[in-house]
């Protein structure tokens, strides 16, 4: 009787390490995907409606563009574009008719329908924030279906957000948080082409490159927590 219970003692022992190490391994790799400026149109949006609403004023030409905050230097070009340039993006119908990036939308799709992969929409709204939330929220729905309004994520502050990835166009990311749990891959956009690379941050240059690859190799990178 008690090399009975022994056996069956193993065989319990067995199967709960068994299914403590399935579940371990196979804990999803969570990406965070931002939103404009990575799968929306920020900056051609935002230029177009510029030079609509303002026909006679000086514009910068998306391969001027430097810095991530337009109003910023376009405050620069003259003190009272600033406004300008920001009266823009909080106008209605900015956000929802943004275009898809070419690619992002795609990826997005196919990333979410890999095998352990749980895909996030990050997304900082504006301050003023009569539009935009909502048209967030109506951009994704358009181009991603209305599956994918329970994968948004909208904070002001990113580092507080747990995932493995974070793609981002924006080059620094500072928060509450010190230490995010994510790894920060910069995507390329007019405003930050023209940074030198970086060796201890990865970039993906476009929806064209090997972002497959990408997440393969994070998963790599971390197989005690897969």
């Amino acid at each position: 009787m008690p090399l009975q219970l022994a056996r069956v003692a193993r065989r319990i022992c067995s199967s709960a390490s068994v299914r403590s190490l399935s579940a371990h391994t196979s804990r999803s790799l969570r990406v965070l995907v931002d939103m404009d400026g990575v799968i929306a149109d920020f900056e051609g949006g935002f230029l177009k409606k510029y030079r609509q609403r303002y026909p006679h004023e000086p514009y910068i030409s998306l391969e001027e563009r430097r810095g991530f905050w337009v109003s910023t230097q376009y405050g620069e070009l003259r003190s009272d574009l600033c406004e300008k340039a920001i009266s823009i993006w909080e106008s209605k119908n900015f956000f929802i008719e943004l275009d898809p990036l070419p690619g992002g939308v795609d990826a997005v799709k196919e990333m979410s329908r890999m095998e352990n992969t749980d895909v996030f929409i990050c997304t900082s709204p504006i301050k003023h924030y009569a539009y935009c939330p909502y048209e967030k929220f109506a951009w994704v729905e358009k181009h991603l279906g209305p599956d994918f309004l329970e994968q948004i994520i909208l904070t002001r502050d990113k580092t507080v957000v747990t995932g493995d990835i974070l793609i981002d166009d924006k080059p620094d990311i500072h928060g509450a948080e010190p230490n995010p749990a994510w790894e920060h891959v910069l995507f390329t956009a007019c405003h930050n082409k023209h940074l030198p690379a970086d060796p201890v941050q990865r970039r993906l240059l476009s929806w064209e490159d090997d972002w497959r690859g990408l997440l393969q190799s994070k998963r790599q990178w971390d197989p005690q927590e897969r």
